[in-house]
């Protein structure tokens, strides 16, 4: 059966409702021992084309390559998009939760115009004065988080890309920090790095 895509239908009813900057958010990273979780924020015009993101979905469901491409897509049309980071010494001095919404908050700090409405994918932010509607699944149903979630995606890759240069035993440009077996056993050959997660616990993940 085919995988129905995310569509505007929330963004519609919102723009109808007078909202004008309507931004979805989403995070990557967040079950990563190594590297920050990072999370973006996506505006979408009322006025896109109705195939301008037609392949854009959760990020999960897409091949690398996909991903990259349509990234830039959405950079392209987008009203306005932003990405930010909470660090492995914020995540584990916080949680990764609280992580999370910081990294979010850090999105919606740099996105102009700022959003008037928040579509966030599964949590709500706290502590915030915007109107907001979190969705299970919403990376899935809801354009602008799934575009959000492609961009948090692939810049953090992008990033882990860049860590690895610096870490190079680790293999980070291939798993982005995840526990992969190649990952377990430099962890058990070289231990932690100064970017991994001290709080995911990290020798219990060593083979």
């Amino acid at each position: 059966m085919t995988r129905p895509k995310p569509d505007l239908l929330y963004e519609r009813a919102l723009w109808e409702g007078g909202f004008r900057h309507v931004a979805g958010l989403d995070e990557a990273g967040r079950g990563a021992l190594a590297g920050p979780v990072a999370a973006a924020a996506v505006i979408l015009p009322p006025d896109l084309p109705p195939h301008a993101l037609e392949g854009v979905q959760d990020s999960k469901q897409m091949r690398a390559s996909q991903r990259e491409f349509w990234a830039e897509r959405i950079r392209q049309v987008a009203v306005a998009w932003a990405v930010g980071y909470a660090t492995p010494a914020e995540i584990d001095a916080w949680g990764i939760v609280p992580a999370v919404h910081l990294a979010m908050r850090r999105a919606l700090d740099a996105l102009l115009p700022a959003p008037d409405f928040l579509l966030i994918d599964y949590l709500r932010l706290p502590d915030c004065p915007l109107p907001q509607t979190a969705l299970v699944k919403g990376d899935q149903r809801v354009l602008s988080i799934a575009a959000a979630s492609v961009l948090a995606k692939t810049h953090r890759d992008a990033l882990m890309r860049t860590l690895d240069a610096r870490y190079p035993r680790y293999g980070f440009a291939r798993h982005k920090g995840y526990g992969t077996r190649q990952h377990r056993e430099a962890l058990a050959r070289w231990g932690a790095s100064p970017i991994h997660r001290r709080s995911f616990h990290v020798k219990a993940h060593q083979p």
